[in-house]
């Protein structure tokens, strides 16, 4: 029985509009743990890489060659299908053109571009700048033409919602459709009933970015199946949950002065599971010269 390749798996999940749950993660582990728990698709976070390699906030500063560096890590711990945010493309159309190429390799089966004003900020944060709708076009278009997978898919988000409009949002994304995108992802919409609408509004499955504590309004996945959203995308659920974890945790260790195993911390033998550590034990007989 042949399989599908991860592209081919993620463009047939797209396809089904069935509202399917997709966490982000900042690294390997974090992906790891999305797998274990039966999630279908990883999205590699901008966010959240700009948060825990460097501890800034979500302005752009990790650049190519560490999403790249991530992107790469991850498909070599995972087995599910990749979808990268690519920013802004990291600059002009050629540069989304190299983007693409660079992201591919590293193992990406879809990228995210958006078209905010490089460096971008967060979609819900204030402050954004858009760039103009042709100039959008052509970064999609440069993607198109540099995948080398058919498979490969082009996610493009508009921010221009904020800015001039839920209206201006979807003008934006059918632009992108005529241009090539797979899919489309019309960023921090706030009224409900807009929500509601949009997937009947556009041609190709749609993103919703679900912010914890952002601008979007939460609705629960059964109903969004029901209104045929492709993706509902929790970009950082799991690293604001390891913050407050960590935060509990060491509080604790503060507090009591030491901590022990079962209750507010993953035991050692978990941790060494979880990072395959039997499996690297078993080479290490099979390749210790006896």
């Amino acid at each position: 029985m042949q399989h599908l390749s991860k592209g081919a798996t993620l463009r047939s999940i797209i396809a089904e509009r069935r509202a399917v749950l997709v966490p982000g993660a900042a690294n390997a582990l974090s992906a790891r743990v999305i797998e274990e728990l039966g999630f279908e698709v990883v999205y590699i976070s901008g966010a959240g890489i700009n948060n825990t390699f460097y501890g800034m906030p979500d302005h752009g500063f990790a650049g190519l060659a560490e999403i790249a560096e991530h992107t790469s890590a991850i498909a070599g711990s995972v087995d599910l299908p990749l979808i990268v945010d690519g920013d802004t493309g990291f600059g002009n159309a050629v540069n989304t053109y190299h983007t693409v190429r660079m992201l591919e390799r590293a193992g990406a089966n879809a990228i995210q571009l958006e078209d905010q004003v490089m460096p971008k900020r967060c979609g819900h944060f204030e402050g954004k700048q858009i760039v103009s709708t042709d100039e959008m076009v052509g970064k999609i278009k440069a993607a198109v033409d540099a995948r080398s997978s058919s498979d490969f898919l082009v996610i493009a988000r508009t921010d221009v919602v904020s800015n001039e409009g839920f209206e201006a949002g979807v003008e934006r994304a059918q632009r992108f459709i005529e241009a090539g995108a797979d899919m489309t992802f019309v960023e921090a919409v706030e009224q409900d009933a807009q929500l509601r609408a949009l997937p009947g509004m556009l041609s190709v499955p749609q993103v919703l970015n679900v912010v914890v504590g952002g601008k979007t309004p939460v609705i629960a996945q059964a109903e969004l199946a029901q209104l045929g959203y492709g993706l509902v995308l929790y970009a950082n659920t799991a690293l604001q949950a390891a913050v407050a974890g960590m935060q509990l945790a060491l509080r604790a260790l503060k507090d009591n002065g030491r901590m022990d195993e079962g209750g507010l911390v993953a035991s050692f033998a978990e941790r060494q599971r979880m990072v395959r550590k039997p499996f690297f034990d078993e080479l290490d007989e099979r390749y210790a010269g006896n």
